[in-house]
């Protein structure tokens, strides 16, 4: 990775449950491996005065001193103007020695804060690159539907161009996301099968064995579709059905993802109770423990019609892909935590062999993806069974990330990090593919707030999602 120029990082929501938890050990890792600009401020914005010794010490726990001593910390509020984070900004710079006045700004803060906070330095004049470059980074949920995205777009595009906006999607920062481009196109033989001629189905699978926590109040207004499926999902989704970009940079693989975006094809309201299906998870016992239902949870109404899974069947509509089912589930309180792209390849013509287990599908050939946990390939296929006659039992070839570093993949954050800090906004998304996600999801968000006779399922908890969900 290229090296950083020298800047402030100003992170707003510095004290938040996103920067504890990702950025500030995300940013730790990068300085350990010495991967962080030189000289670096990482400046926390907030509307209430913070001790900047507190925050270090925060911040320090388990780290470094030379680390800590990066923060710094500004008390303001976009409601009575940015001019202290102005002054003190122009402090930082002054303090680098001179040179250029860079400046990446993250918005790690709930989503109703992200408009005050663009039009706040747009009025400070902020976002101008005045003898340095500005960008920002912006954390999902962008936009609440079609209608709120567009109008939150042309607020940032108002502030600065669409190369300086990075809207962050996590999933995309994850090393096994990204080695779905190398293991298509860095390799003669799986491209050449990469197509509906070869390709019988593929699924793409986000499934998590933990609730909503206490997370009841934000989650009830969001559902497992928005928070889900209309970014992370969709986004691995067109990496792993795209067409090979021309070069790889950002405008190149950009354009390709929203050729895919563009080519799913939407879920008519006639067809909702067909290829779509929401569950809400009930009250179960799980390995001994009882586990509220998602209606108990804290914040949730007692007449809560959120999806806390959802799955569909769905097309793209291109020469590639045509006439082969995507099928795309997530859901909470399920038995494991997996997230997965699974490539079914279609059966030889003629089948000789006969399979050593009754199971349908057993030998089918099957590419996984395992995004997280335990992050790496398995490629199944049929080989014949000692002793046994032509009987065919299926076998698994496996492959994990970390057998080809040794280590752990570096988290996602660290990776987005450095690339905002790079100005390489390639797995960033882009206005128009924020756009393209929710009007693939919008019919479906109408016809679940409009019609009652589409049903919502209940699954205990610790289970496989809706069972109906079968019979997509």
């Amino acid at each position: 990775m290229p090296s950083p120029d020298p800047c402030v990082l100003v992170i707003f929501g510095i004290t938040g449950d996103l920067s504890r938890r990702k950025l500030v050990p995300a940013l730790h890792d990068l300085h350990r491996k010495n991967q962080l600009p030189r000289p670096l401020a990482v400046l926390g914005v907030g509307r209430h005065p913070v001790d900047e010794a507190d925050l270090r010490s925060s911040v320090a726990d388990g780290a470094s001193g030379d680390f800590a001593s990066l923060f710094h910390y500004v008390a303001a509020d976009p409601a009575k103007g940015f001019a202290p984070l102005r002054e003190r900004l122009r402090a930082l710079w002054e303090g680098f020695g001179g040179g250029a006045a860079n400046a990446l700004f993250y918005l790690a803060l709930p989503p109703g804060a992200h408009e005050p906070t663009v039009r706040a330095l747009d009025a400070e004049g902020l976002c101008r690159e005045d003898g340095g470059w500005r960008r920002i980074v912006v954390e999902k949920p962008f936009g609440h539907d079609l209608g709120s995205a567009r109008r939150l777009n042309g607020v940032f595009l108002d502030a600065f161009d669409e190369a300086r906006i990075f809207r962050i999607d996590h999933y995309l920062g994850k090393e096994t996301v990204q080695n779905i481009l190398a293991l298509r196109f860095a390799n003669g033989i799986f491209e050449p099968l990469w197509n509906r001629g070869h390709i019988r189905h593929i699924e793409v699978s986000a499934a998590e064995d933990i609730g909503i926590g206490g997370r009841g109040g934000y989650f009830d207004g969001t559902g497992t579709l928005r928070d889900m499926v209309q970014n992370h999902l969709l986004q691995v989704l067109a990496t792993a059905t795209m067409e090979p970009p021309v070069r790889f940079d950002a405008g190149s693989v950009r354009n390709e993802t929203i050729k895919v975006l563009q080519a799913l094809r939407p879920i008519a309201p006639e067809r909702v109770a067909v290829d779509a299906v929401r569950g809400q998870y009930l009250a179960s016992t799980i390995r001994g423990t009882a586990v509220a239902g998602y209606r108990d949870e804290e914040g949730v109404p007692a007449n809560s019609r959120t999806e806390t899974y959802v799955a569909l069947r769905t097309h793209l509509d291109n020469w590639r892909w045509g006439g082969v089912p995507i099928y795309i589930r997530a859901g909470k309180r399920l038995p494991t935590r997996v997230t997965e792209v699974v490539v079914h390849f279609r059966e030889p013509p003629q089948q000789f062999f006969e399979p050593v287990a009754a199971i349908p599908g057993e030998t089918r050939n099957r590419l996984v993806i395992r995004i997280q946990p335990d992050e790496g390939l398995l490629l199944r296929f049929g080989m014949k069974e000692p002793d046994s006659g032509f009987r065919v039992r299926g076998v698994d070839m496996a492959f994990r990330y970390s057998d080809l570093m040794g280590a752990d993949p570096p988290s996602a954050y660290e990776r987005l990090l450095l690339d905002g800090l790079n100005g390489d906004a390639t797995l960033f998304a882009r206005s128009d593919a924020v756009e393209a996600g929710w009007a693939f999801v919008q019919p479906l968000l109408e016809a679940w707030r409009d019609r009652s006779d589409l049903p919502l399922y209940g699954y205990p908890a610790g289970t496989w999602g809706a069972p109906e969900a079968a019979g997509l």
